[in-house]
């Protein structure tokens, strides 16, 4: 070939280095972009919103490279995904927003306006659950509580942020932060699980000594790590077949008192009660079922067992449903059989069921049978076991159309202990069903006015008239409405007030009574300290430590009947 006729290759109008260069920097697009860039995008952007539930605003800039996979996506004004986003679920963004390259985003999450994210991060907005040790994971159903992040919000790059977190307005989470409980407004956290290092906004920090609280939140938790194992020893009375724990040194032996013991020393020690192998524990607990109603019934004084009443429920047995199933769920078991008696029970036989209870005498029993029906549910679905068509439905169907919308919950005050009563109820019925399936309540910020309202009651609330129960019907029904921000304020004073008063009924080497000690109830069996106060006040503590913001000095979270996650999810029952 000659030189006349040889002619250099043209090189590409853009060159390859820079081909990719507004999908991976979005933020150059308003400057940078050419006429058919933009109109590309701008078909792209009609394409996404021929999506059902998809609305992606008109200035807004979606990466072709990106992975949009959602069931509904609403991009604010100015938003942009990077190439190498996974957004998938239901993800909601305000005005200028930023989803950088390689940022997953799974779920239910909702930013605010003007939150930035860095690359490699992930928000998680969903969960696996892991029940049934016999089922793989990936078959197990998931949960989710959903992610909220305020306004005017810098999330770095490498965090993760995990399913149920809520992020405050103008807050910072550093690079590399593991985010696992919410972020206060304008503070900055990081490490792994993230803590706050310092104040982004200065007036924003709590004031009132929240780090003295969680001092002393700190060295109560150490303390009764260190005394776990006395205070099981205190109630554990060896013999021939093994042994039993009992609720307080001389009483006679009980199944719940069984599981509590199991409760206590994995939230204080990691690992199961030393007294018995982990086997026969197991072995024991399975074996108190009984196959034909699926109930477990109470032990006798002797340490023998008496069968349950069949239907719903006998009174003395309906409470293992909780707590025996829970201690087998730490002990990596679960029951043997489903619980025949909620298992077969018709949508009109549940209905009559919760029309029958005394809503408005005694709503705390009623929501004990709610939380013991639901619970039972839950176990069947967890062995495969659905039920009656439509019997969960109507549980829900039923709760939802009869809560009251002036209190958010069931049942009526009464003229001689006021909210008492349907505050406690509230909590069980809530526990078992909205709290344990993950469901939205319907009418949380009435809830928490009346549990506020209730808390200021001091038959309840005074140091020496406070009881386990009580106090936890308190603190569980403001921990599960805390995303609402309604009257935030009040409810971190009041757990901060709680919490300090609950650190204080503590005895060494025996742990907590169901009430409170005190000079005016000395002698009173019920301050007597036991397995089932103990556990009972340690999962409060936690829940008031965590709306106080102090949770992370506990170093323990409930994992048994008081966990805070939901345990399962009500798909299979579809």
């Amino acid at each position: 070939m000659s030189d006349e006729t040889w002619q250099e290759p043209a090189l590409p109008a853009t060159p390859a280095v820079d081909r990719t260069r507004l999908d991976f920097s979005p933020w150059l697009f308003p400057a940078e972009a050419t006429e058919q860039q933009r109109s590309r995008q701008a078909e792209f952007r009609r394409e996404l919103n021929k999506r059902a539930g998809f609305t992606v605003a008109d200035d807004c800039f979606v990466s072709e490279l990106a992975s949009v996979q959602n069931d509904t996506l609403r991009l604010g004004a100015r938003t942009t995904v990077a190439a190498g986003a996974y957004l998938t679920g239901d993800v909601t963004t305000g005005r200028d927003c930023t989803i950088n390259a390689y940022t997953v985003v799974r779920g239910r999450t909702a930013l605010g306006d003007s939150v930035r994210i860095g690359a490699h991060t992930s928000l998680l907005g969903f969960n696996h659950t892991y029940t049934d040790p016999d089922t793989e994971v990936h078959r197990q159903p998931l949960t989710s509580a959903g992610i909220r992040v305020g306004d005017d919000v810098w999330i770095g790059s490498h965090v993760v942020i995990l399913d149920g977190v809520e992020v405050g307005d103008r807050a910072v989470v550093a690079a590399g932060a593991v985010v696992t409980k919410d972020v206060p407004a304008g503070a900055i956290v990081g490490g792994n699980p993230a803590r706050v290092i310092k104040w982004r906004v200065p007036g924003a920090r709590p004031s009132g000594g929240t780090d003295g609280l969680a001092a002393a939140v700190s060295a109560f938790a150490d303390r009764a790590r260190a005394r776990a194992g006395a205070l099981l020893d205190r109630c554990f009375t060896p013999a021939a077949d093994g042994g039993l724990f009992v609720d307080t040194p001389h009483a006679a032996p009980t199944v719940r008192a069984q599981c509590d013991a199991v409760e206590i020393s994995y939230l204080l020690l990691g690992h199961a009660p030393p007294h018995l192998p982990q086997d026969n524990l197991i072995e024991r607990l399975r074996k108190w079922q009984d196959p034909r109603t699926g109930m477990v019934g109470p032990l006798l004084p002797n340490g023998s067992q008496r069968l349950p009443i069949p239907g719903l429920f006998d009174p003395e047995a309906d409470y293992h449903v909780l707590s025996v199933g829970y201690a087998l769920d730490l002990l990596g078991s679960r029951f043997e059989h489903p619980v025949h008696v909620v298992a077969e029970a018709r949508p009109k036989e549940v209905l009559a069921g919760l029309n029958r209870q005394p809503w408005d005498t005694n709503a705390w029993e009623a929501g004990n049978w709610v939380d013991v029906l639901s619970t039972a549910a839950h176990r069947n679905l967890a062995l495969g076991v659905p039920g009656q068509p439509g019997a969960v439905e109507a549980l829900f169907g039923w709760l939802l159309t009869q809560a009251n919308p002036q209190t958010g919950m069931w049942g009526s005050p009464r003229a001689d202990d006021g909210l008492l009563q349907i505050v406690n109820g509230f909590y069980r019925a809530s526990r078992g069903t909205f709290a344990q399936f993950g469901v939205p309540l319907p009418h949380p910020e009435r809830v928490v006015d009346t549990v506020l309202t209730h808390a200021r009651d001091v038959r309840v609330v005074r140091p020496e008239q406070q009881n386990a129960c009580n106090i936890l019907d308190i603190a569980h029904p403001l921990w599960l409405t805390r995303r609402t921000g309604h009257r935030a304020e009040e409810v971190t004073q009041l757990a901060r007030t709680l919490l300090t008063n609950a650190v204080g009924h503590w005895t060494d080497q025996q742990g907590f009574g169901f009430r409170a000690p005190h000079p005016t109830t000395a002698g009173l069996a019920t301050t007597v300290p036991g397995l089932q106060g103990t556990e009972m006040w340690l999962a409060l503590i936690w829940y008031l430590a965590d709306l106080a913001g102090v949770s992370d000095a506990l170093a323990y979270r409930p994992r048994g009947v008081h966990r805070p996650e939901p345990a399962g999810t009500l798909a299979r029952t579809r």
